[in-house]
């Protein structure tokens, strides 16, 4: 998927809302995500499918430092870890140069040893980040919205304390987290999560659909469990 990136004057892209509402209803499956990781293993399996890691080792290694780290921490705290440690350690690249496809969602892993990212991925890694530290997925969204600024799409993480509260935004457009409400450059799409489909609106927006039949979320599930990452349905 194209996405806004950090700077300004791209060219602008039409947002496909319809194309991604039919997406969303081809996909399959979200859960919850299972026991501690064993990075260990995670990296031995990675170094057979990749050869050596090279300084792609290193981020993975400090991102199993930073879960540890924040593990039992307030929540607050755990977003903005997580949010600072992936808007760090991945510059934004486009699909088409990092994957040679036009959207490619990628897992974590992939984007740590890439040391690069798509919007969709960043939204991605900070959820199963956030998921593992115990965050439940009710409080988080994988959300699509259009980046008025440069009038493309984009793909961001948001945060509910409770399900009538005003989201906070995980964007790697900016450093800082900030409520919704004060993103007025974000237009709502759609955002998903384990418990359905969402359609903007009051009160957390509406739930439309059930969230079970995305194709590319279920494809990140699956390559997840065979890099050795227990995810169960996400």
């Amino acid at each position: 998927m194209s996405c806004s990136r950090r700077r300004p004057g791209w060219p602008a892209l039409r947002l496909r809302f319809g194309g991604w509402l039919l997406a969303a209803f081809l996909l399959a499956g979200l859960g919850s995500v299972g026991a501690d990781w064993d990075f260990g293993q995670i990296l031995q399996t990675a170094e057979k499918s990749y050869g050596p890691l090279g300084p792609a080792k290193g981020r993975i290694e400090a991102w199993n430092q930073m879960l540890q780290g924040e593990r039992n921490q307030p929540e607050r705290e755990q977003l903005n870890a997580v949010n600072r440690f992936f808007n760090q350690q991945l510059s934004f690249q486009d699909d088409t140069r990092i994957w040679q496809q036009i959207d490619y969602w990628a897992t974590p892993e992939e984007s740590l040893i890439k040391g690069a990212g798509d919007c969709e991925d960043y939204a991605l890694a900070k959820y199963f980040s956030l998921r593992q530290l115990g965050v439940p997925s009710e409080k988080l969204r994988i959300t699509y919205v259009k980046a008025l600024t440069q009038n493309q799409a984009h793909m961001v993480l948001t945060f509910y304390s409770n399900p009538t509260a005003d989201p906070l935004v995980l964007d790697n457009l900016i450093g800082d987290i900030r409520p919704a409400s004060q993103r007025k450059d974000l237009l709502p799409v759609y955002a998903f999560n384990a418990e359905g489909l969402y359609l903007p609106g009051a009160n957390g927006g509406k739930r439309s659909s059930d969230s079970k039949k995305l194709s590319r979320w279920q494809d990140v599930l699956k390559k997840m469990q065979a890099e050795g990452f227990a995810v169960g349905d996400g």
